[in-house]
């Protein structure tokens, strides 16, 4: 243990301690971050450096500057996936978190049985994603189109997975069917620290159940609210096992995303100009977030 001194007013010293971190807080740190470096960060590293070369991921390779980073910028395909995992991201962070509030509203209000009904809504969230997409598939291609030309109703007769227009909405409403149960979890746990008098004040002053929620509940969540929007959109940035799922970036490619271009580009020999496309992806992602933080930092703390 270190002390220092602190000077008082009129000559009067006071000293203070100042603990030293106990050696077994190492003994449990060092070895994560060992681990953390070498299977994140250290990776990272190398695919940056291999992003200026030819690499095609094995064999010899040779420096080639910023080639792959400027080609990037008129590849098509690689616009084209980067519009359509942010418009996507966008889209499903909204469904996401206007559906999972509902819900949390509902699931914290005096209803019967709401403990049960908690434990039936987070069940899509701990069935892996690709078991979700491919039940799914089976429902756009076969059950839908089936109850389609069984009643008559003839948008339903035609998979949206095999429309190029439509399939990104198939990928909204499987997404946030398994991204509900966590964001809505999220948002019980803010709205049970809300205190209860506040509502009680409200009602001697006769504020509706619309105005207590508009003008109440939404205010005080509203960190909340920002957890959720920030975590959601980083999660859907890299949405992949979904999309592989239930259309593999089909029809075409109007539903491929980032992610899978990336990695289409590792399996078919294309590694260092892909990793410039993960590299570039790795930045807007880091801007993304530090606009974020910069916007919400202490409006919206908890």
């Amino acid at each position: 243990m270190s002390t220092s001194n602190i000077v008082l007013g009129e000559g009067g010293t006071r000293r203070r301690s100042r603990r030293r971190a106990e050696p077994i807080y190492y003994l449990f740190l060092v070895p994560t971050l060992v681990l953390f470096s070498l299977a994140i960060t250290l990776p990272g590293i190398i695919g940056i450096f291999f992003s200026f070369t030819d690499s095609i991921g094995i064999g010899e390779w040779s420096f080639n500057g910023l080639t792959n980073y400027i080609a990037m910028f008129s590849d098509p395909a690689i616009l084209q996936s980067y519009l359509f995992t942010f418009g996507f991201s966008i889209a499903t962070v909204v469904v996401v978190n206007v559906v999972a509030f509902l819900l949390a509203v509902g699931l914290t209000s005096r209803i019967r049985f709401k403990t049960g009904l908690r434990t039936i809504f987070v069940i899509p969230m701990v069935i892996s994603g690709i078991i979700i997409a491919y039940v799914f598939n089976f429902l756009f291609s076969n059950s839908l189109p089936a109850a389609g030309a069984a009643t008559g109703i003839s948008w339903l007769q035609t998979s949206l997975l095999a429309n190029p227009d439509l399939a990104w909405v198939a990928i909204v409403i499987v997404t946030a069917w398994q991204a509900i149960p966590g964001t809505m979890l999220i948002y019980i746990a803010g709205l049970l620290s809300v205190p209860g008098e506040v509502y009680e004040a409200a009602d001697i002053d006769g504020a509706s159940k619309t105005q207590q929620l508009t003008r109440i509940t939404v205010p005080l969540v509203a960190g909340y609210v920002v957890i959720n929007v920030i975590l959601g959109f980083k999660g859907f940035l890299n949405a992949y096992d979904i999309i592989v799922g239930l259309t593999n970036g089909g029809p075409g490619t109007s539903t491929r995303s980032v992610a899978m271009t990336i990695i289409a580009g590792f399996n078919g020999g294309d590694y260092a100009y892909q990793m410039a496309n993960a590299t570039i992806f790795f930045i807007v992602a880091v801007l993304i977030s530090l606009l974020q933080l910069s916007l919400t930092r202490g409006r919206n703390a908890l």
